[in-house]
């Protein structure tokens, strides 16, 4: 690192919410960001609030099953426009004071940086600025990520940053740190080609239990209740060699065995990607694990996919099924016909699959949505012998279906992103109960 470059603190921050649990959830982008920053000789230091493993944590996290794991938790007062909802709310992540000890013991940045995930945990976020802000009242505070992306003009009115940047900025930020420090360097990758991004700094983190595998950004699929075409309007990929690389990199070096695809849509062209990928962790000897928690497409589950996944040591599939009824699908999604799914169970299990190790995710809460169906999609499911996964649906701007969920919700969603939150079923109104909910939830687990 050059002596007169800058130093700049990345913050991941609490989430404040009903529930949440550690799905293999980590700020990619964010420590993508690290890694770029350090390749262009910026001094990097990175606190995450919702670390399971920081050493001071009077009952430090376990590695549960594959990585995943519970956060440390603290009841707090519901927001008071979620009082009617009957349940606690709480704030995930480190206490306060561990926030502030790792400020403290930081390097002074040059700027700080924050990401931000779901619309509706945007409370955390502004509780972490507003440490920052009273602790370093000088240093410039860039927030990034889904909840700037989606919800822009609320995060510059009301988050306290600096400056809100939306989309994919990596080069935008670089400009910008430019503006903050007077430091300058030649931009050392190439935005349009992610092969030349440097893997993200997971070894920032205090413990790795698992790492993220992100091959490929976008999808070509436009679902109507999916942001990822906003977010990610192109759909570009890593080559496979690349993507090798980096599970082995992980593996070797730091003895990482789960690995967890973020991928919208992996499947896709699957003869070109995903299986010379697996072809390429088999042919290495890479004895690992990988899941799917963002859902696989079903349709290019294929016999040959099928016996790739299992010989390259899946381990969680999941499947975007949504829904098991196909009268007026095509207003949600086109990604699955008729007997698609049943033909792709029939090839993971003949690959070798327990029913145990495949779950197939049923959207339910979808604005007007018929109950009695999503009740037959889960009966349906079952009789297959895999799981059904009941996915809350979330009401997200810039989407298709938006606009139906604004019309169909108890609450004025665009008034206030805290409306967003999937726990409260925002878009259920005359057939609402929370028994009902109970309900399909035990149905779902039986």
């Amino acid at each position: 690192m050059p002596k007169d470059a800058p130093h700049v603190l990345l913050i991941n921050p609490w989430i404040d919410d009903f529930a949440a649990f550690d799905f293999w959830a980590k700020p990619i982008g964010l420590l993508t960001l690290a890694s770029i920053l350090r390749m262009h000789g910026y001094g990097v230091s990175y606190i995450d609030c919702l670390d399971r493993f920081h050493p001071e944590l009077t009952y430090p996290g376990r590695v549960g099953r594959f990585g995943k794991g519970h956060y440390l938790k603290r009841r707090l007062p519901k927001p008071e426009k979620l009082y009617d909802i009957p349940r606690h709310y709480s704030r995930y992540g480190i206490p306060e004071r561990l926030l502030r000890k790792a400020i403290n013991s930081n390097p002074r940045p040059a700027a700080v940086l924050v990401t931000s995930m779901m619309t509706y945990w945007y409370p955390g976020v502004f509780a972490l600025i507003q440490v920052v802000r009273e602790m370093l009242p000088e240093v410039p505070v860039v927030l990034g990520g889904i909840y700037a992306t989606l919800c822009h003009e609320h995060a510059v009115r009301h988050a306290g940053a600096d400056m809100v940047l939306s989309g994919q900025s990596e080069t935008s930020l670089l400009e910008l740190l430019g503006q903050f420090t007077g430091y300058t360097n030649s931009c050392r990758f190439t935005p349009d080609e992610l092969d030349t991004y440097p893997y993200p700094a997971f070894d920032l983190q205090s413990s790795i239990a698992y790492v993220p595998i992100l091959t490929g950004q976008g999808c070509p699929f436009r679902c109507a209740y999916c942001a990822s075409g906003f977010l990610n309007p192109g759909f570009r990929r890593r080559s496979p060699e690349h993507v090798v690389e980096e599970i082995a990199f992980w593996h070797k070096k730091y003895a990482v065995l789960d690995f967890v695809f973020y991928d919208d849509a992996l499947l896709i062209d699957a003869d070109r990607h995903i299986i010379p990928i697996l072809e390429g962790v088999v042919a290495r000897g890479l004895q690992v694990r990988f899941h799917t928690p963002n859902a696989l497409h079903i349709r290019p589950l294929s016999k040959e996919v099928a016996k790739m996944l299992f010989r390259a040591g899946f381990k969680t599939i999941r499947l975007g099924l949504e829904t098991a009824s196909f009268d007026g699908r095509e207003a949600i999604d086109t990604k699955v016909g008729p007997d698609e799914f049943e033909q792709a169970l029939h090839h993971l299990k003949k690959a070798g699959f327990k029913g145990e190790a495949i779950g197939a995710y049923l959207l339910y809460g979808l604005p007007g949505q018929d109950l009695v169906e999503l009740e037959t999609s889960i009966k349906m499911v079952k009789t297959f012998g895999v799981s059904p996964i009941l996915a809350q649906y979330s009401p997200i701007p810039h989407t298709a279906l938006w606009p139906a969920a604004v019309r169909a919700s108890r609450y004025d969603l665009t008034s206030d992103p805290i409306f967003q939150n999937n726990s409260i079923f925002p878009c259920q109104k005359a057939s609402f109960s929370w028994e009902k909910i109970s309900y399909f939830k035990k149905l779902a687990r039986e």
